[in-house]
């Protein structure tokens, strides 16, 4: 392995420019401007911000194999967008009046003449098309660094992004005029292939934090057990917050748990548990033990299990697995996907799950997406990944959000993930909310903390945002000021591309919008410290997908608030029979009108903190909760967990009145 390979493979996930609204927002999202050749027309948007001369490493190596994205144009992108809005949006004419694919790809999707026309200039160069999707909205193809640059009449180049090595266009691209005029925006640099999974295992970090294991072990006096209940066990540690005593961390909830807490029951024992729904879940390749891993889960705790019945998947072969070392390798991926399965199942019991695995991060993902909207596979699917804030090129920006135009249009509701780094200055060097949970068109879902009591009922809430701070070994102070380094915490923040949807105003605050869409929209739980059981036979070996032992493991991350929100969706849709697609503008004016609806997850005084001993190091450290960077947890809307958590006593109340 070379030395850039092992540098894709083992660098943080960290980039080191500053940019400002300003400089995203004066890309066009369409992209197209004229060259100065009268017969091409070239792509400004395609060329990443991050693609700069202080970053170049040099021209690609002409052998090196490239994805790439040609997106065409809608139709009617003012209808398409106009119909999206009507059909989400509670008394608008139209209102849940959605197309199925089929009209929806009729009326507003580029034509086969135009497709084909790109596919041909594609193989015409000897490029490999990989996917073209029956909405014929992009055509995701591979091809060498010299092949894309003679057909782009650019050069890719190489840069270095904070430990990264990226190949990007040096100048704009461009087409032929003729063929240029059937596209809307290229992709053609490995920014894509930065997604990554919103989930992090108890006692890891996410990416650009310095990990736990990385710390020498100097075992504290202290020695912290798990909990499986708020207040099961207490521990002494050093002052803090004005306590001596603190709850342990928790061992990892179970689904009985969440459904006791989150107000599940009662509609459960009316026959209410996502029965007659169908939730896709959408991730990167595919584990190899799924079904049996949810299985030996779900007996081991009396939960049902997974059949044919209620589990299918569509994914690719391993031999169709590509980018792997790029994406984090199908490893990487198997914990989110058996996150996301068995958070759905666990509180969605009754509903059908359909997982589909993309081939890659980056256009595989594209591709599982379109299988779900243009069959209409499933009307809530979740999305547990996301990009590094919005740093991907604004084409690519644009191509994506007119699949969720789609989603919309078709009554498909996308719930993303925010993202696990906060504000993500860490990682970008300014402030910036994830994509695609910033697209306007996409519920994204923030974070909490949460504490349950030994009768399922919730002892606190607050916004996920965890700084710890190592106790020293003699058990007596902390070994920096409280509350410590940043664990991890819910992605939000203020979007530098989108402008404010409608359905925001009034609701979200113009302080915090600045006319700009702002996420997340919901929240539910994602702090790993107080965070979700999970079973799972971990990949052992990449290349052959062998998996170890059964083992069972705790996780968080927005990745897991992501299906838990998928799974009560999928409750209120049954109770209330009703599909309600794009969710956004039902759930602010709900929250408007009937604000308890939502749980408002408001800031502990005192702050919360847990203690929490490390399996690997014996380490031990003092868990502040609350802290998520420069996004604060406030009374109403904010940056950490949107406008709450959904809450069930009027579904109940509905529930009872038809059974």
């Amino acid at each position: 392995m070379d030395n850039r390979a092992r540098r894709r493979v083992f660098s943080r996930w960290t980039f080191g420019i500053v940019a400002t609204a300003t400089t995203v927002i004066a890309l066009s999202l369409t992209g197209v401007t004229t060259a100065s050749a009268a017969d091409r027309a070239s792509f400004a948007g395609a060329v990443p911000r991050w693609a700069t001369a202080a970053n170049d490493a040099g021209v690609t190596a002409a052998d090196e194999t490239v994805e790439g994205e040609i997106y065409l144009p809608l139709r009617d992108q003012a209808g398409a967008e106009a119909l999206a809005t009507a059909a989400s949006t509670p008394g608008a004419r139209g209102y849940r009046q959605f197309l199925s694919p089929q009209a929806w790809i009729q009326r507003f999707a580029p034509t086969k003449a135009d497709s084909d026309a790109v596919v041909a200039s594609l193989t015409a160069q000897g490029l490999t098309i990989s996917a073209v999707p029956a909405s014929r909205q992009y055509v995701v193809f591979r091809g060498t660094a010299a092949q894309i640059g003679s057909l782009f009449a650019t050069t890719l180049h190489d840069y270095n992004y904070s430990g990264h090595v990226l190949a990007a266009p040096s100048s704009a691209p461009s087409l032929p005029a003729a063929l240029a005029g059937k596209v809307s925006g290229l992709s053609i640099d490995q920014a894509k292939l930065l997604t990554h999974t919103d989930s992090i295992k108890q006692g890891d970090l996410p990416a650009g934090a310095n990990a736990l294991s990385r710390q020498a072990p100097s075992p504290s006096a202290i020695a912290a057990q798990c909990s499986t209940y708020t207040g099961e066990h207490t521990v002494t540690a050093p002052a803090a917050y004005g306590k001596t005593t603190f709850d342990t961390f928790n061992c990892g909830y179970v689904p009985a748990q969440l459904r006791s807490a989150y107000g599940l029951d009662s509609l459960a024992r009316s026959g209410v548990n996502g029965a007659g729904q169908t939730v896709a879940i959408i991730d990167a390749y595919a584990s190899p033990s799924i079904v049996k891993d949810v299985n030996t889960y779900s007996a081991a705790l009396g939960e049902p299990g997974l059949t044919a019945a209620n589990y299918s998947q569509i994914v690719p072969t391993p031999a169709q697995f590509v980018d792997q070392e790029a994406c984090g390798f199908p490893s990487g991926w198997q914990g989110e996907q058996t996150l996301d399965v068995e958070a759905v199942h666990g509180i969605a019991t009754g509903a059908k799950i359909l997982y589909v695995g993309g081939f890659n991060c980056g256009g595989g993902l594209d591709v599982a997406l379109s299988k779900i909207l243009d069959n209409k596979l499933a009307n809530i699917v979740s999305n547990s990944y996301g990009n590094l804030g919005e740093a991907i090129p604004d084409d690519a920006l644009k191509g994506a959000q007119n699949l969720h135009i789609q989603a919309a249009g078709e009554g498909i509701g996308l719930y993303f993930s925010s993202g696990d780094s906060g504000d993500e200055v860490a990682n970008l060097g300014y402030a910036s909310p994830d994509f695609p949970a910033s697209s306007p068109y996409v519920t994204s879902v923030g974070g909490t903390s949460l504490g349950i009591t030994k009768a399922g009922k919730i002892a606190y809430e607050t916004g996920w945002g965890t700084a710890g701070d190592k106790i020293d070994p003699t058990g007596t102070s902390y070994l920096s000021p409280l509350p410590g380094d940043f664990f991890g915490g819910a992605g939000g923040g203020t979007s530098a591309v989108f402008t404010a949807p409608a359905y925001q105003r009034g609701v979200v605050p113009a302080s915090l919008s600045h006319g700009f869409r702002v996420s997340p929209d919901i929240a539910a739980l994602a702090d790993p410290y107080t965070g979700f059981s999970v079973g799972i036979r971990p990949i052992v070996d990449d290349s052959t997908l062998a998996v170890g032992d059964f083992e069972r493991d705790t996780y968080g991350g927005t990745s897991l608030a992501a299906p838990l929100t998928a799974a009560q969706i999928a409750v209120v849709q049954q109770a209330t029979h009703t599909a309600i697609g794009f969710a956004n503008p039902t759930l602010y004016g709900l929250d408007r009108i009937l604000p308890f609806s939502f749980r408002d997850v408001q800031p502990q005084n005192p702050t919360k903190a847990l203690v929490y001993t490390s399996a690997i190091s014996g380490n031990s450290y003092l868990i502040s909760l609350d802290q998520d960077t420069s996004l604060k947890t406030t009374r109403r809307y904010d940056t950490v967990t949107g406008i709450g958590g959904v809450t069930f006593g009027l579904l109940s109340l509905l529930a009872a009145g038809r059974h």
